[in-house]
């Protein structure tokens, strides 16, 4: 770089250096104004190819040119049926693969009956109890020809077994299956929750899983090793890398533990990561990631190319769309969706613009398929591989981040891998810090967000909202189960589940036995409870990272404002204003409950917050029993229809209308007014600041 450079830029930016103008990313990497060769003369890899070790430039040689990337929309609502003719029209409208979204009660291992999971059937994906529901999910689709992706990891076992059975009711044998089964389990232990057993017997249901498919499904990946929730939750591209290569490795080891040779399993392997807003940043994650996978399995010896081979599904980020201008959100989804094309992904999920108000509709679900389709067909991205292969920045960028995702993965084999890492809550909470200075940047306006904290118009575009009717959905789904159960052979249900329940406390593989469970119609919820009753139900820990959110707003003067406030509230009542940070329902996303717990209590608040997966019953007592003014209520997952006016009723009967109920997340302005009707008093949607926040609740409190 010359010096007349220097001089001719600092003239165009009326006196700032060249180095003034350096960015500090959130991951911590000084991101410069120029790159130049100089930037490139210390990396090692330039001159590989794409199908080459270390897989920098792409997993296969002809990359996009001889086949693009698979259009995997995921979807899953309300019922199997409803969810079929979703599936087909999309097929129908060029889609090429099938990932399939359960709703929660599924993912937690309860059937639709159960009296935990009332306001959450068919809300937040696709009711599946039985053996049948799966048949009526895949009715007419024929599974040796078309892929299916399920992201489920809880109940994992009964979901796997029954996709395997009502394939072969179907005439189709396990060894044609093609598709995923997220099977990571590790990562639901960090951030999303969707967990059901502790994570020891956890890990030993994916062991049994990779086992199983190593020897009876070889076109079908036993696991997606996902980083997308920790991103969804806050983690940096750095976090991401890191902890999703450290899961990967902990996952090896474990097959290699159980006696498979590593060139059994490895090539069924495969990852999923998420693709935010920092357009090269994304790019630049995708091709570490394959450089950092192939020199991380190299000690294990594989001799086929495919066991170090990173293949990846990627989805466009949900965190990254806003409530305000949801329009806006196909922009930004467009520019995640190159990110990920240009970063040589092997499949990809485009997010829906109205996911941030709602369930999306059938309209924007088309839209969101129609822009890959248009990326694919009318850009010529397809016809380069590796297109940004070569940038200075791009690979200096490349470069940036596998060396500090190999000092966070070095951090974690010295604690004695990601198991126990987990164990000890690291990952999560360095999370969790990252969300919680996240959001403290997004509310001082450092990162913007437009339409959020700049260029906001008061005028809000209007969207029309999907809503699922959760009642109809769950009482069709509990008379299905009571059909099942009396038409069923109950002697041999009792069979199956006591030889999986034996199996638990043996060494038989647990897929094998739920299959034959499924077989003769067992749920899903009881083949879960057989586990269950051996294996326990994993209840989480709460701890919380404390004056992050303080110490990223620099002292500003709103902090002290609503500070001073919360102080004199404390004088006139003889104690600070305490707030309850609840989640209701089988929601465990709590990125946004642990921010808003975290942040207040930077604030002067006093803060409890509820375990995760409460009843409204459970959370009014606890708010009774600490004495709160206020209880928060987080929501993403559309289970508020039902347990939040729940939750005011139980209130009145106990009579404690004096605690105010407000309610945070995804809330369609629909849903808004009739929660507001029937006593919430304030509801905070996406996009809103803490301070905000914070002086609401306490106007509500004068």
């Amino acid at each position: 770089m010359t010096q007349s450079w220097k001089s001719l830029f600092t003239d165009e930016t009326k006196g700032k250096s060249f180095e003034s103008m350096t960015w500090m990313s959130p991951e911590g990497l000084p991101i410069k104004p120029l790159y130049t060769a100089e930037d490139l003369e210390v990396l090692s890899d330039l001159d590989t190819f794409p199908g080459l070790s270390p897989y920098t430039r792409g997993p296969y040689a002809s990359m996009y040119t001889n086949r693009a990337w698979t259009v995997r929309q995921y979807g899953g609502f309300s019922t199997a049926e409803e969810t079929n003719a979703f599936f087909k029209k999309n097929l129908e409208g060029g889609q090429t693969g099938l990932s399939v979204a359960f709703d929660l009660p599924t993912h937690r291992g309860y059937d639709s009956d159960h009296p935990r999971v009332v306001g959450d059937v068919g809300m937040a994906g696709v009711a599946i109890d039985t053996v049948e529901d799966m048949k009526r999910l895949f009715e007419g689709i024929p599974l040796d020809e078309v892929s299916v992706s399920m992201t489920m990891n809880g109940a994992v076992l009964p979901i796997l077994a029954s996709f395997i059975v009502a394939a072969e009711e179907q005439g189709v044998p396990q060894s044609k299956l093609r598709g995923t089964i997220q099977n990571d389990i590790l990562k639901e232990f960090m951030v999303r929750n969707t967990f059901i057993y502790p994570p020891k017997p956890s890990m030993r249901i994916v062991g049994d899983i990779l086992v199983y498919c190593a020897g009876h499904t070889p076109q079908f990946n036993s696991i997606s090793i996902s980083g997308y929730h920790m991103q969804e939750a806050g983690a940096t591209a750095v976090q991401e890398l890191a902890f999703t290569l450290a899961d990967g490795i902990e996952y090896v080891k474990t097959a290699l533990d159980r006696g498979l040779h590593v060139d059994e399993f490895a090539p069924q392997l495969s990852f999923f990561f998420a693709i935010g807003m920092n357009f090269f940043m994304e790019i630049a994650k995708l091709r570490a990631a394959r450089r950092l996978w192939a020199e991380m399995m190299a000690p294990f010896s594989p001799q086929n190319p495919k066991s170090s081979m990173l293949r990846t599904h990627c989805q466009t980020s949900g965190a990254s769309l806003t409530q305000q201008a949801p329009l806006n959100n196909i922009v930004r989804t467009t520019v995640e969706a190159m990110a990920a094309v240009f970063g040589g992904t092997q499949s990809l999920h485009t997010n829906a613009y109205d996911e941030a108000v709602a369930l999306p509709s059938v309209a924007s679900a088309k839209v969101a398929r129609d822009t890959q389709l248009i990326l694919r067909e009318e850009t010529g991205i397809t016809r380069v591989v590796d297109p940004l292969g070569g940038s200075y920045y791009v690979e200096s960028l490349t470069e940036s981040l596998y060396q500090e995702a190999k000092k966070l993965i070095a951090e974690i084999e010295s604690l004695g891998g990601m198991t126990a890492a987990v164990e000890r809550g690291l990952p999560k909470l360095k999370i969790e810090e990252a969300a919680t200075r996240r959001q403290a940047r997004i509310d001082r306006g450092e990162d913007v967000i437009v339409g959020v904290n700049k260029f906001v118009t008061p005028d809000a575009d209007e969207v029309s909202v999907f809503n699922v009717d959760n009642t109809k959905v769950r009482d069709l789904q509990v008379k299905r189960l009571t059909d099942i159960k009396a038409g069923r052979d109950q002697q041999a249900v009792i069979q199956a589940l006591s030889a999986l329940e034996s199996g638990a406390a043996g060494t038989t593989n647990l897929l094998e036995l739920s299959i034959q469970a499924m077989r003769v119609r067992a749920t899903v919820g009881e083949v879960s409870s057989a586990l269950e009753n051996l294996f326990s139900r994993h209840q989480p820990a709460f701890a919380g990272v404390s004056g992050v959110y303080k110490s990223e707003m620099k002292n500003r003067n709103e902090i002290q404002d609503v500070r001073d406030v919360v102080q004199k509230f404390a004088e006139k009542h003889g104690r600070r204003p305490r707030i309850l940070v609840a989640k209701i329902g089988q929601d465990g996303h709590d990125r946004g409950a642990k921010i808003i717990a975290t942040s207040f209590a930077d604030l002067g608040f006093d803060v409890d917050i509820g375990p995760l997966f409460q009843t409204p019953d459970e959370v009014a007592k606890q708010a009774i029993e600490n004495d709160v003014h206020v209880i928060g209520i987080s929501t993403l997952a559309a289970a508020h229809k039902t347990l939040i006016p729940q939750l005011i009723q139980i209130l009145k009967e106990m009579s404690a209308e004096e605690i105010h109920v407000v309610c945070g997340g995804i809330i369609p302005p629909s849903d808004q007014k009739e929660l507001l009707g029937l006593g919430v008093k304030a509801i905070f949607g996406p996009g809103t600041t803490v301070v905000e926040s914070a002086r609401k609740v306490l106007s509500l409190l004068e």
